[in-house]
């Protein structure tokens, strides 16, 4: 069944379980194991510092987080405006393919257009292609952009 979740900001309780959500994520589309103290201070920075980004949390019918992202933003010279970048998605595995992905999107996609954003971006590991259809199914297309790294 799909449904409409609750989406807001995330806030410093929740550095906990994003951070759960980061290292299972990791382990799981990526085989990565990821240093749990290393994220959760990371992610305790992230929610201290807005402007290191945004996380935001779906929250089950009990309040608990189901699913998150975290939103960061890049100047585009070429366009004179900002680019937000969609990163460290996670829903817990019971949860998937009810909704949360979307009602995050659309939140934050909603948010995008009321502050004039001109685009939208993410990543995703080539091999998972559950979550490529995911963003598919959103209306995200595929750039013509290669990611390079160093």
């Amino acid at each position: 069944m799909v449904m409409e979740w609750k989406v807001s900001e995330g806030i410093l309780s929740d550095a906990e379980i994003i951070t759960k959500f980061q290292v299972d994520m990791a382990a799981e589309s990526e085989g990565t194991v990821l240093d749990y103290p290393t994220v959760l201070r990371g992610v305790t920075h992230g929610l201290e510092d807005k402007s290191k980004g945004i996380y935001f949390v779906a929250r089950g019918e009990g309040g608990e987080p189901i699913g998150s992202l975290f939103l960061t933003k890049e100047w585009s010279d070429w366009n004179d405006s900002w680019y937000w970048w969609i990163q460290s998605v996670y829903v817990v595995p019971e949860y998937r393919r009810k909704g949360v992905f979307t009602s995050l999107y659309s939140y934050v996609k909603q948010m995008s257009i009321q502050e004039g954003i001109s685009c939208l971006r993410l990543y995703v590991d080539r091999e998972n292609e559950k979550a490529q259809k995911c963003y598919q199914r959103q209306g995200m297309k595929e750039s013509h952009y290669l990611l390079y790294e160093d």
